[in-house]
């Protein structure tokens, strides 16, 4: 069993998740259910794919300068 990162922001009414090790990409209604379908995807896509090699991502923040719109 492995365990892989999700990202997830809203687009508009739906929730968008993504696996950056796997690069699957799924969506819902909620976080929750963008989470549950992305699982699935990423499931199916490795039952499809195998890796034994999983590289694990690693998640920083960083900072910009802010944008003033004229």
């Amino acid at each position: 069993m492995w365990t892989l990162t999700a990202v997830v922001h809203k687009e508009e009414n739906m929730y968008v998740a993504q696996c950056p090790e796997v690069g699957t990409v799924s969506q819902g209604d909620t976080l929750e259910e963008a989470v549950d379908n992305l699982k699935e995807a990423t499931e199916l896509y490795l039952e499809e794919f195998p890796s034994d090699d999983m590289k694990r991502s690693f998640i920083t923040t960083f900072e910009v300068a802010s944008v003033v719109k004229a």
